[in-house]
């Protein structure tokens, strides 16, 4: 028996491979043969592989679903937020390259809009908002990632206004509630529970 066929096209391959990116980089391990053609699927504005090939096959034509907007993997923000000590600051640089990511959201959401910085002041400001010493790594690695402007010499940064991914967003909503919840007290003392 022979192996079905099925044509594959996307309309916007920009969009396409973004969607793709996002997937695979919420994606701790190694995707298989049928998780790699749902992602597809799914990039292409698909439900899954099923969908897809039910189309392929002269299924009913239904409009294809609008994507969603990026994935918001809940455990991931809570392990991500729980990077942060109570105020506010990134303890540890972690290992998972999808945690950096939400880290640095989460970095470059403290540097102001539209000022252009020293590198003496993103230094600064970035030293303020982390514990583990290595403002070198985290302004290379916004720089890197189109999150900050330099200049060629290193001596000026300027925040890139863009709108963070979901789970970014996700992450800084939860670092946020830390600050206004309101912190528990002891039964016995009614002194402040520490957090």
């Amino acid at each position: 028996m022979s192996r079905p066929v099925f044509a594959f096209a996307a309309n916007d391959i920009s969009a396409l491979a973004r969607a793709l990116r996002g997937q695979l980089a919420a994606c701790d391990h190694l995707p298989s043969h049928l998780e790699m053609l749902n992602m597809l699927a799914r990039a292409s504005g698909h439900r899954n592989f099923q969908h897809f090939r039910a189309l392929a096959e002269g299924g009913p034509a239904e409009p294809a679903p609008v994507p969603a907007a990026d994935p918001v993997d809940l455990k991931r923000v809570d392990r991500v937020a729980g990077l942060f000590d109570p105020q506010g600051r990134l303890t540890r640089w972690p290992g998972k390259e999808s945690w950096r990511r939400l880290c640095l959201w989460t970095l470059w959401s403290t540097l102001p809009a539209g000022e252009t910085l020293t590198e003496r002041e993103i230094n600064d400001r970035l030293n303020a908002r982390h514990l583990f010493a290595d403002h070198a790594l985290l302004r290379r690695e916004m720089a890197d990632r189109g999150m900050v402007w330099r200049t060629a010499d290193g001596r000026a940064y300027r925040r890139i206004e863009q709108r963070p991914p979901a789970e970014a967003v996700a992450v800084l909503r939860r670092l946020a509630l830390r600050h206004t919840a309101p912190v528990p007290q002891t039964a016995n003392r009614g002194t402040l529970a520490p957090l």
